[in-house]
């Protein structure tokens, strides 16, 4: 059940689950006396009409930003039905306390365990859903009354999800609920226990002439009626036992007992002869303190740390104990006498799955030229059947279609009808036709290439004298400057004057008045799909004696995003030699040696003094060049 979602609905369902008194749940019927059967109402009343108690509900929805304890709101002396529920599972926690200033649930940063706390007067169930599998959110449950005011905490560790808050009070106790005012920063914790002391207490008027908390004082002329002795009652309450302890160790509770007896016999009789409104209020006393016995807590088990085959999956297991109505870690020696479970156990979700080649290659697509071949690939399990693709790893999958060529085909030319359009209007014009060297698949005969001789594509044509035009000719389209992909192409644009002569180049303006036809146009051939891309060489590593350059390289589509469908024999090298020359210090005239022994002063490694540096300067700068720039020290 979501508890969030409709709190009108939760709280009737709750009011009919848990019934009132002490006669145990009631949804039907609530009072059989002399026949009568009346209904519980919302506020507890038999026979009520709802008018005794009034729902208070709310949202906290603030936006928090101190890790900590915050104040959610404070639920008033008397409250019943209250329930507190977190709208969406998130890490923050709910926490309680008594204006007394004792920690009920989660107090003093220790996170308990969901069950049963009592606090205020009453049992407050706490629940935190499974960590794994709900999307719930944490909740506590009481019956109530209280009997103080007590505050509700959030501790806060993320973005606050809303947190539904509701309880039900007396009509002659209107009480809103209080919340904090939550200022940016407000609130947090900063000691004492973990709790925001700045708690907003709640002031109470009461109208003493409207049935408040004090009698109503009468006018003074007002003179008060005198009501006839009451008859002495023939049944009465009486006090015959105790319940059982509520709990066997860890502190329980047991509640006085009162049934219906004859006045004077004191035979116990049916409990509707009595006077419901003069039955005692059952007394609570604690019982059975002794702490319970340790016990092994046992968490979620995690999730398998591999999605198919052999994995492992692990879980949390703490040593417990109950005291005082309270879970509490405890040292694991504890629980030596009970058996440890297993904190980390094997998990296999399901097998894992392979690729198979389940066949040869077929023929080649085409007789001659460039076709593609194709094979069956399947991903198949550990027990043989065939799996779906998304089973295997479809890094790993072998290529099933691949191209192939057949060798050269048998080609000749082709081609159409001329046109029955000349190109000029006027004058000297031509006529054109298609000219293309086609495979040919039908022939059986051994025919050789097309050749150099191609069919002429064009033709002289006369629509017979013109008079002198101008006009703008354009020659023909270029070639696309891009194999594939976005290209431009050109062509060239001249003003000509046609006449019965032949065509005469006119300077462009002489066109002006016409419109110039386009000079240059976008083309695409075909998609270029995934093709290597790469960017400079870095510079070299060294100056001489062979260093090395190198470069990024990607995988990139039409789109220019990242793919794995180019040739790896294709990918250009990332790295490359370089300055491969050997290394030759430069001389300087005035760097000479002034002894004939300097190669002495080499040996014993004495040119890191500036004296032999300077007297033995030609043979200690050529051993300084032949390291590479490293100095003696580091070979020493």
């Amino acid at each position: 059940m979501t508890y969030y979602a409709q709190p009108q609905n939760l709280f009737m369902s709750f009011v009919f689950r848990v019934g009132f008194g002490t006669k145990g749940p009631h949804s039907l019927g609530c009072d059989e006396y002399l026949g009568s059967r009346k209904v519980m109402d919302k506020c507890g009343v038999c026979g009520g009409d709802n008018t005794t108690c009034r729902l208070v509900s709310g949202v906290f929805k603030h936006s928090l930003t101190k890790i900590g304890y915050h104040k959610i709101v404070e639920i008033p002396e008397g409250a019943t039905k209250i329930n507190v529920t977190e709208m969406v599972k998130s890490r923050n926690y709910l926490a309680l306390r008594s204006r007394s200033g004792r920690s009920i649930i989660n107090g003093n940063w220790a996170i308990d365990r969901p069950g049963k706390y009592e606090g205020g007067g009453t049992m407050f169930t706490y629940r935190r859903p499974n960590e794994i599998s709900s999307t719930a959110g944490e909740s506590f449950l009481a019956e109530g009354p209280t009997k103080e005011i007590l505050d509700v905490y959030m501790i806060f560790q993320q973005p606050n999800p809303g947190i539904h808050y509701e309880y039900i009070l007396p009509s002659e106790k209107p009480v809103d609920p209080q919340q904090p005012n939550h200022r940016p920063e407000g609130n947090a914790v900063n000691g004492q226990g973990g709790y925001d002391q700045h708690s907003n207490t709640q002031q109470e008027n009461f109208n003493p002439a409207g049935g408040g908390r004090y009698p109503a004082r009468l006018p003074d002329n007002q003179v008060p009626v005198i009501q006839p002795p009451r008859r002495e009652r023939e049944y009465n309450w009486k006090l015959t036992g105790t319940t059982e302890c509520s709990a066997s160790c860890g502190k329980g509770f047991r509640y006085s007992v009162f049934h219906c007896v004859h006045r004077l016999s004191l035979v116990q009789v049916s409990d509707t002869l009595c006077d419901s409104s003069s039955r005692p209020t059952p007394q609570e006393e604690a019982c059975n303190l002794q702490p319970c016995p340790a016990f092994w807590d046992i968490g979620e088990w995690s999730e398998c740390s591999k999605t198919c085959g052999l994995g492992m999956q692990h879980r949390q297991v703490l040593c417990r104990q109950v005291y005082a109505n309270r879970t509490l870690n405890v040292h694991m020696s504890r629980c030596r006498h009970l058996e440890r479970p297993e904190t980390a156990s094997t998990c296999q979700l399901k097998i894992c799955s392979e690729w198979q080649i389940r066949s040869e290659w077929t023929t080649c697509s085409v007789p001659c030229g460039l076709g593609q071949r194709s094979r069956e690939v399947r991903c198949v399990s550990n027990v043989g059947d065939f799996v779906p693709d998304e089973e295997c790893n479809m890094n790993l999958r072998p290529i099933d279609v691949e191209n192939c060529d057949m060798g050269a085909c048998a080609k000749s030319w082709f081609y159409t009808e001329w046109g029955n359009r000349c190109s000029a209007e006027c004058g000297m014009g031509v006529r054109s036709r298609g000219v293309l060297c086609l495979t040919n698949h039908i022939s059986s005969l051994p025919l050789e290439g097309c050749g150099s001789e191609r069919p002429a594509e064009s033709q002289v044509c006369n629509n017979g004298p013109c008079e002198n035009r101008i006009e703008w000719f354009t020659g023909p389209w270029s070639q696309c400057s891009a194999e594939c992909g976005a290209g431009s192409q050109q062509r060239s644009v001249v003003c000509l004057m046609k006449s019965d002569e032949g065509f005469t180049v006119m300077p462009p303006y002489e066109c002006s008045s016409l419109d110039r036809p386009l000079s240059q146009q976008s083309c695409n051939l075909k998609a270029c799909g995934a093709k290597w891309y790469h960017t400079d060489w870095s510079a070299c590593s060294k100056t001489c004696e062979g260093g090395f350059r190198v470069r990024e390289v990607r995988c990139l589509s039409d789109d220019m995003q990242s793919s794995e469908g180019c040739d790896e024999q294709l990918r250009p090298a990332e790295k490359e030699g370089c300055n491969p020359e050997p290394c030759i210090p430069h001389i300087d005239e005035n760097c000479r040696d002034k002894y004939f022994n300097c190669n002495v002063v080499v040996q014993a490694r004495l040119c890191v003094y500036d004296y032999y540096k300077t007297t033995c300067c030609a043979s200690c700068t050529l051993v300084v060049g032949q390291l590479g720039g490293r100095d003696w020290l580091d070979l020493a």
